[in-house]
């Protein structure tokens, strides 16, 4: 069975935005824990990233996944750089992925249905 070449993209861009939400939930993951050292939090972030550059580049349509991507470009660039020290930006960081998942959730509850039924309590 031949697949159309949308059907092919919708898959890919199903992948890659599956591979974004990945990687942020799994940095936090790692920003909670208060086990993790520095040396491994840097080399299981550069093997996510590694993972998701391998993916084939799809076009993002909603905002919430572009954030996504733009928060990850930038926290790898400044995981590379020479003064990073997980300590000093481990709440910062938890708090900017807990932002963008609250804008994620936030989009959830815009229905009118949703609106009339919590003005009922």
């Amino acid at each position: 069975m031949a697949f159309t070449q949308a059907q092919i993209d919708k898959y890919n861009r199903q992948r890659y935005i599956t591979h974004l939400e990945k990687i942020s939930k799994n940095l936090y993951k790692m920003l909670r824990d208060e086990n993790i050292t520095q040396e491994k939090f840097i080399n299981r972030f550069i093997e996510l990233k590694k993972s998701f550059d391998k993916l084939p580049q799809s076009d993002i349509y909603t905002t919430h996944h572009k954030e996504i991507l733009l928060y990850i470009e930038n926290f790898y660039k400044e995981t590379m750089s020479e003064e990073f020290d997980l300590e000093d930006i481990r709440q910062a960081q938890m708090s900017n992925l807990n932002r963008l998942q609250k804008n994620k959730n936030n989009n959830s509850y815009k229905k009118e249905k949703h609106k009339k039924r919590f003005k009922e309590w």
